[in-house]
């Protein structure tokens, strides 16, 4: 006869992964109830456990050590989770101001429900119990069920104000789940571990404050108190189950070892992660960053720098998946800020919010490396000097004219990303670290001036870029005051390899301000003499000035009359005129006639002179401006 296959069912682990997909991340019990319908029908179905169609019951055949399957398994489970979040969903609804008339029958409804629910995890229990005695289940996934129940019944004694008996339930779920943590083969077993620890704290906090112990606050101290004086009456074969967990731990965590999680720490303290998705994640980085390490490590030995894309690929990956984090660990603040806002705040909300402030920095902080990483490429790419030749010279070699604005807005992103690491808790908490921050801004806005200015000198304007240089002076000058308030850099001390500032880059900065503003001043100065303006040469009148030249008559003897400066009529011998103008007809009559335009010249009186005094009036002054152009 051949040995039955071992089953694998993690009742923890099954219930969690539901409840945060449909609905309990958000305290929505009737999405999970529903939920729950559908799963436990189609289980019915895929396991031939349905009523047939017909009118003659059929009794389904009892489950045995031998036919059980884990899909039973999953039925009873699913089962328990939907009569326990109905009972939840009837207790909430019992609160409710419009339900004032019908809460006792809520409430009744209620305690049916949640009774039910212990009934069908305690029937997972035996069946799990019977596995486990025939070799078919493991000593994990025994405690697991067993962990299951007994918080179940806790919770359950507790909502009928039973806190003695809660208490001790309790607690023992409680060790339990420390001792399924310390002999977790993976991280994210552990994690699990210490989810389903954090829910049940607060509870038997709960227990012990109505039951007026002086420590109620001292959790750990409660369960070492009660755990192993009623272990045995809980669990059965407690000592003999817990040995055989711990040396299943050690045999599964000989291959296992990728699979567990650093310990992250943060100014010397860790890091907790309590989620086990962001376990899942969390590894991912940390795959990554061994992955650029590696490549970085390789790039030192050589003497040849690596190349640009391989070390973005690098950091292309591990910014995947720390947005990938970050997303996840966002989604999970907000749902711990909506639970807090009717349980109250706790550390596991504490600890969220940190982690996500956490992940942000590291981030950040990638991003800024990768940013860097591409300004020097695209700096590489230059030849030496050239950028003072250029707009000095037209021998010398010319830069490519978007290789400057590239560098700028690469660091208007890398500003972007110290603005936002500002602005986190965890660096706002920490002034050492807010004033690196802040020198890393100001650093970067310095150079971000310098190559702004390197923009503006192809154009020609000098004077922009001069002005931008000055306040690279500034913000130079901010970033020493603000490396002169501390003694040891945070930044540094923390990640070495994470934007290091030396008394050489400063120097170096600061050479480059001076000698840029020593080049341009001699460029405008070569250019027009340093003139703000345009150069005269090429002045232009303006326009309206033209048109109202050309085109607009003025009444000058009006004016003159206006002015009392008209002069005094003289009249001239006309017969006198007209004897000459026949003489002259009479001599040329022979000759071709003039044009038109001269007879009339020659027919018409001679135009009366003012008197001498009257030119320096205003007829001189209209004269000047709308006379002869």
């Amino acid at each position: 006869m051949s040995a039955k296959p071992i089953i694998s069912f993690q009742a923890l682990k099954v219930s969690n992964e539901h409840r945060n997909a449909y609905g309990l991340r958000y305290n929505d019990h009737q999405r999970y109830r529903k939920h729950c319908a559908n799963r436990t029908h189609r289980l019915r179905s895929t396991l031939k456990m349905t009523h047939g169609k017909g009118r003659d019951f059929k009794k389904l055949p009892s489950l045995t050590n031998d036919n059980i399957k884990d899909g039973h398994l999953q039925l009873l489970l699913f089962e328990a989770e939907r009569a326990w979040s109905y009972s939840q969903e009837l207790l909430t609804q019992s609160l409710l101001p419009a339900n004032e008339d019908k809460a006792s029958t809520l409430r009744h409804s209620a305690t049916g429900r949640f009774r039910r629910a212990v009934n069908w995890s305690t029937q997972l229990l035996s069946h799990c119990q019977s596995l486990y005695n025939v070799d078919r289940l493991s000593a994990e996934n025994l405690v697991q069920a067993t962990v299951y129940t007994i918080i179940l019944n806790g919770r359950f004694l507790r909502y009928r104000d039973e806190f003695e008996d809660a208490l001790n339930q309790l607690s023992v779920a409680r060790s339990l789940l420390d001792d399924l943590a310390s002999a977790a083969a993976t991280s994210r077993d552990q994690a699990l571990a210490i989810l389903f620890s954090d829910d049940i704290s607060a509870e038997i906090r709960h227990c012990a404050h109505e039951l007026g112990r002086a420590k109620a606050y001292d959790i750990d101290g409660i369960v070492a108190e009660l755990a192993p004086q009623n272990r045995s009456n809980i669990v059965e074969n407690s000592d003999a189950l817990i040995a055989k967990l711990g040396s299943q731990g050690q045999a599964a965590a000989k291959g296992e070892s990728r699979t567990k999680l650093k310990e992250l720490t943060w100014e010397g303290e860790p890091v907790p992660v309590r989620s086990p998705e962001l376990v899942d994640v969390l590894l991912k980085v940390q795959e990554a960053e061994a992955r650029l390490s590696e490549s970085q490590g390789s790039a030192a030995g050589t003497k040849a720098p690596a190349k640009s894309k391989k070390g973005v690929a690098a950091y292309d990956a591990i910014l995947l998946a720390l947005s990938d984090a970050e997303e996840l660990s966002r989604k999970l603040s907000e749902a711990q800020q909506l639970a807090s806002s009717s349980t109250g705040a706790s550390s596991n909300n504490r600890d969220i919010h940190f982690v996500y402030a956490y992940i942000v920095y590291q981030l950040l902080r990638y991003r800024i490396q990768r940013d860097l990483l591409l300004i020097s490429a695209l700096l590489a790419s230059q030849p030496d000097k050239a950028a003072l030749k250029a707009s000095s010279s037209s021998k010398a070699e010319a830069v490519d004219a978007r290789l400057f604005p590239a560098v700028v807005k690469l660091l208007d992103t890398v500003l972007q990303s110290f603005n936002q690491m500002r602005t986190l808790s965890t660096v706002d908490d920490n002034p050492d670290l807010a004033t690196a921050v802040d020198s890393r801004i100001s650093f970067t806005k310095t150079r971000r001036c310098i190559y702004l200015a390197r923009c503006y000198a192809p154009l020609k304007k000098y004077a922009e870029s001069l002005t931008l240089l000055q306040h690279g002076n500034i913000h130079l000058r901010e970033t020493t005051s603000s490396l002169s308030l501390s003694t040891n850099d945070a930044i540094t001390a923390a990640n070495p390899k994470f934007f290091p500032i030396s008394d050489i880059d400063l120097k170096e900065l600061e050479n480059s301000l001076s000698s840029d503003s020593s080049q341009y001043k001699r460029d405008w100065f070569a250019h027009n003499g340093g003139s703000v303006s345009k150069d005269p040469k090429e002045y232009k009148k303006p326009l309206f000035f033209d048109i109202a030249l050309n085109y607009v008559e003025l009444p000058m003897d009006r004016l003159l009359e206006r002015a009392g400066k008209a002069p005094a009529l003289v009249a001239a011998p006309a017969p006198v005129q007209a004897k000459q103008q026949t003489q002259v007809k009479g001599e040329h009559a022979s000759e071709k006639k003039a044009p038109q335009k001269a007879k009339i010249e020659e027919t018409r009186p001679a135009t009366p002179q003012p008197a001498a005094q009257g030119r320096a009036g205003l007829s001189s002054l209209l004269g000047g401006w709308w006379g002869k152009s």
